[in-house]
């Protein structure tokens, strides 16, 4: 019996030691793609912060069309637009499940823990939104948040089943834009022409080539001051948490329920074999990039005509979207090296992703706005990315050094202690 008790506790020892290590590994994974994820969202936001807001969906808006701007908008639109955001959404769900399953392992009720952290980070959204940038996401994945919660202990094909119903149902949604453009063409409502212009600029605003009056408005507002800034966010913005919720609430809880589903199957934590990730990455990208490649086609042809824009960007692009990240995650996990120098240091800017979304916010509205350096408006589409760039650096150099000495991001800890109603431990490593 003695000899059976030495023989079980190192058994015993070796076992827990392998359950750490793979535990670890799929941390490293969900940490890496989060990385990624928090870094390619910066491709696309950089946009809304340095120029006027129709130049996000319309390069003919405003930032250039041709040239280096044009294949910069064209790259973006085929390999990244709505899929770094897509994939960070799948990653809420997926630990919206790990910290829901934690809980419950501690004996604590995984309703509360889950609502405090959410009606904190509606709170980070809220004041991110309202005080810093218009382009705020946290406020949404707040709300979005609790209602997924409601679907964290579904198996996985009942998840992918009611994430491609949400799609679908999204896709049915965007088809109100092209189809509301085409009406006010067609003038099929019998209005008046002074009624249709009207609409018809509207949707000029927001999908096509608003007129030069509402570009000027836009440049000489962010130009200004911070007060003038503010005024019109609260006059534009307060609700539109609200407004995001029931026109891409259906997007974005399926891609928190696919999620979901990615990290149950073990596609999210590393688990899956590589041969699989392969055979997914390859089939996903070659139903999905022809597609996007023909709606970019198309979107040229028309010249980026309001009805081609609204198609092409908000309703012909969501059946495809799903496959482009679901292509990415795969693709990051098989590039991924854990224990290499660039694969820590991306897996540390997600570990921290909260801190760096809002730090990147800070960092340039400060660089765009008339209250930092004003630049809103200056550079070419292709000229921002070198910001990009610089920003991609921050992020990298900052957050090992950081997590080597503390335990969470700053704003990790700061939400983290919120939501426990005490304060957190900081100091000791979260890596290294």
């Amino acid at each position: 019996m003695r000899r059976f008790r030495d023989c079980a506790a190192p058994c015993e020892m070796r076992k827990q030691a392998m359950n750490a290590d793979i535990a670890e590994q799929r941390f490293i994974a969900l940490d890496t793609v989060r990385g990624v994820a928090v870094m390619g969202i910066l491709l696309l936001n950089i946009i809304g912060f340095s120029m006027p807001e129709a130049a996000y969906i319309n390069p003919r808006a405003y930032g250039g069309a041709t040239g280096a701007d044009l294949w910069v908008y064209l790259v973006n639109f085929v390999l990244f637009d709505g899929k770094m955001r897509g994939l960070f959404s799948f990653l809420f769900g997926a630990s919206l499940v790990l910290v829901t399953e934690r809980a419950e392992a501690k004996g604590e009720n995984p309703a509360r823990v889950h609502y405090s952290r959410m009606l904190w980070l509606l709170v980070f959204g809220l004041a991110h939104l309202w005080l810093v940038w218009w382009g705020d996401i946290l406020a949404h994945y707040a709300l979005v948040g609790a209602i997924a919660f409601f679907f964290r202990d579904k198996p996985v094909a009942s998840l992918v089943r009611i994430g491609i119903g949400l799609l679908v149902l999204e896709t049915l949604l965007m088809c109100g834009i092209p189809m509301g453009v085409l009406a006010l063409q067609q003038n099929w409502a019998n209005a008046s022409a002074a009624e249709m212009a009207k609409a018809l600029v509207e949707f000029e605003k927001a999908f096509g080539v608003p007129p030069a009056a509402y570009i000027a408005d836009q440049l000489a507002l962010f130009r200004g001051s911070y007060e003038a800034i503010l005024r019109d966010r609260f006059g534009h913005h307060v609700l539109s948490p609200l407004g995001m919720l029931s026109f891409s609430g259906p997007e974005t809880l399926g891609y928190m329920l696919l999620g979901m589903a990615s990290l149950k199957s073990g596609l999210l934590t590393g688990a899956w074999e590589r041969k699989r990730y392969w055979k997914w990455m390859l089939v996903c990208f070659a139903i999905a990039i022809p597609a996007y490649v023909a709606i970019a086609a198309y979107m040229v042809r028309e010249n980026f005509s309001v009805f081609a824009t609204g198609l092409g960007v908000m309703t012909a692009s969501v059946p495809f979207r799903p496959l482009m990240i679901l292509a990415w995650a795969c693709l990051i996990l098989l590039l991924m090296r854990p224990g290499g120098a660039l694969t820590t240091r991306i897996a540390a800017a997600g570990r921290m992703a909260f801190s760096n979304y809002l730090f990147t916010s800070l960092i340039c509205t400060t660089l765009f706005y008339g209250y930092g350096l004003g630049l809103y408006g200056h550079l070419s589409r292709w000229q921002v990315y070198l910001v990009v760039l610089a920003i991609w650096a921050l992020m990298l150099l900052w957050s090992k050094p950081w997590l080597e000495r503390f335990r969470f991001g700053p704003l990790e800890w700061l939400w983290r202690s919120l939501a426990r109603l005490r304060l957190q431990p900081i100091r000791g490593g979260a890596i290294g």
